[in-house]
């Protein structure tokens, strides 16, 4: 084990130093101080900064392809995964909420109430997978699915 985390320390240490000049400080350390082994997804905190970063990127995406009006946002994360591939891969289960912000407005979601409007509530579950490549700061968001 101790070994693992020791290659994982320099393949990261590698990565970041030949792409960006260094990784934030807590990037390495945060995927090293737990269990996470590459290739096997493994449970994370629902309120892990990374998770709520994830499930962000899939609400923007969500309020890129739908023609509502209104902008959307997470609301609660019932379940996440985090697995080591090339980057990290995020497995959300989450629900997203209609916001009173109009997409017009490109307000920042973090300032955007949930409506209260009963007429205007609008509310999705969705099963979301985002990529997540922390030496290229590159999102990516292949499956989001909303019922």
């Amino acid at each position: 084990m101790r070994q693992d985390r020791q290659l994982l320390l320099a393949l990261c240490g590698l990565l970041w130093s030949t792409t960006t000049g260094g990784p934030p400080a807590e990037f390495c350390s945060q995927i090293l101080s737990s269990d996470v082994k590459p290739g096997f997804p493994k449970t994370i905190n629902p309120h892990d900064p990374g998770v709520l970063q994830a499930a962000r990127h899939s609400v923007e995406r969500f309020n890129n392809c739908t023609n509502d009006i209104f902008l959307f946002k997470e609301s609660h994360i019932s379940r996440a995964l985090v697995q080591i591939v090339k980057g990290l891969r995020y497995m959300l289960d989450m629900k997203i909420g209609r916001t009173s912000c109009k997409k017009t407005q490109h307000p920042s979601l973090d300032n955007c109430d949930f409506q209260t409007n009963q007429t205007l509530k609008r509310t999705f579950s969705c099963y979301t997978e985002v990529w997540v490549i922390p030496w290229l700061q590159r999102f990516e968001v292949p499956l989001l699915h909303c019922h």
